[in-house]
């Protein structure tokens, strides 16, 4: 498949999220778009696919997965894969994303995204996966930068390098996580703006903010806690870089209540809306 461009959309979106289910079903949320973990989704029918349904009729939808294992050796799961087409079919999502990690080998998935070698056996490897996820999908993919905790003795390129290498190959797009380049930054020592100079800007198609926490040796990645002002920071300066791009704030663990994440939400506006009008 030679993948097509992803059309833009600069919206702002918040993570679709249990506690919140009401929130979304009751009232208009002030969002433009939600994001949904494509796991919990992919079950034919039950309740989950009948919320998800009643919530795509008020707002478009982005699917984010977490089990694709886009890095595994074993390749991926034909089985996964199809139910995954299924409901990107149902849905006609925004964007299909997922992470530069690898989840599963030998038929075990770790419900981990755990990290890759840059080298250039693990790119062809990638690669080949993408390849393989946009023929099935019949679109092209959002992939997202991980949080890593170590690195690799045999690397031989950097993370920018590989994601630009990765792109270059597939024809796919990056979901930008900037907590996730603060967290790395900080865990390995390297200047967060060089890593933005260095993503391929013009396939940016959306930014994911975070909350981190701080672990014994290193930053973790736990997105239960706002976003920082660090984090704030380097977004201002993301967009500078990618221009107007879907954003969306994540939260995944000690979930406030709605009105918090559209503060948060809010302050993102502010921020890139800022960035507009400079440019302008």
């Amino acid at each position: 498949m030679t993948a097509t461009p992803i059309a833009s959309f600069d919206g702002f979106g918040l993570g679709l999220r249990t506690p919140h289910y009401q929130d979304f079903l009751t009232s208009t949320a002030p969002v433009d778009f939600v994001e949904v973990i494509s796991e919990n989704f992919m079950i034919d029918g039950g309740r989950p696919r009948h919320i998800l349904d009643q919530i795509r009729e008020r707002h478009p939808v982005a699917l984010h997965g977490v089990s694709m294992s886009i890095g595994s050796a074993d390749g991926l799961d034909r089985a996964y894969l199809a139910r995954l087409k299924t409901l990107v079919d149902h849905v006609d999502p925004l964007f299909v994303s997922d992470h530069l990690c690898w989840t599963r080998i030998a038929g075990f998935n770790a419900h981990d995204l755990l990290p890759l070698p840059y080298t250039e056996e693990a790119l062809d490897l990638v690669c080949a996966n993408i390849l393989q996820a946009q023929d099935v999908l019949e679109r092209p993919m959002l992939i997202e930068n991980p949080s890593t905790y170590l690195q690799f003795t045999a690397d031989s390129m950097t993370e920018w390098q590989f994601l630009n290498a990765m792109c270059a190959r597939t024809g796919c797009a990056l979901l930008l996580d900037v907590n996730n380049i603060y967290v790395s930054a900080i865990n390995h020592g390297f200047d967060p703006m060089t890593y933005l100079d260095g993503v391929p800007a013009d396939r940016v198609r959306q930014i994911h903010l975070a909350g981190h926490s701080q672990g014994r040796d290193c930053l973790i990645d736990t997105h239960d806690q706002p976003v920082p002002p660090p984090v704030w920071a380097l977004y201002a300066e993301a967009c500078r870089r990618v221009g107007p791009v879907a954003t969306m704030i994540e939260r995944d663990d000690d979930i406030p209540p709605l009105a918090d994440l559209l503060a948060e939400l809010d302050m993102a506006r502010a921020i890139a809306t800022m960035d507009r009008r400079r440019a302008a």
